[in-house]
């Protein structure tokens, strides 16, 4: 059993509104038990929303709100839940703010990355659970 950010399985609930499904997490989704969350809407925030990248220690919405407070509280949630179902593993969204593994947007909404983990991953982390991008699962073939 895993957690896996809920966009990769199909659920709409990235900040437009929309999902990013990933054929091999659906394909492992059949095989494994994959625990959809979405750190964002655990943290009170609405879909759709504007759009967040970090900067810093802080994560910004592109018209310059500063929502925080909204990942952190939805990484504690998502820990909580793998504490609470004994979960070792999560497979993240890359490049998210809440989710990004390895890489995460700059700040300057301009698509650039930067080395780092969104605040979700980092804390999932920090508390022994092994994160993975998406893309990890191409390489696993």
């Amino acid at each position: 059993m895993k957690l896996c950010s809920a966009c990769l399985l199909g659920i709409r609930c990235r900040y437009d509104g929309k999902s990013k499904p990933d054929k091999e997490v659906i394909a492992l989704s059949k095989k494994e038990t994959l625990i959809p969350v979405c750190p964002e809407q655990l943290g009170g925030l609405p879909t759709p929303r504007k759009p967040s990248e970090g900067k810093g220690a802080k994560v910004i919405t592109k018209s310059g709100k500063d929502v925080t407070k909204n990942f952190k509280i939805g990484a504690s949630q998502v820990l909580k839940l793998a504490r609470l179902l004994d979960i070792k593993e999560a497979i993240f969204k890359q490049r998210s703010a809440a989710c990004g593994c390895g890489k995460i947007y700059d700040g300057s909404f301009s698509r650039k990355t930067i080395k780092g983990d969104g605040i979700a991953t980092a804390l999932l982390k920090k508390n022994g659970i092994k994160v993975m991008g998406e893309d990890a699962l191409q390489h696993e073939k």
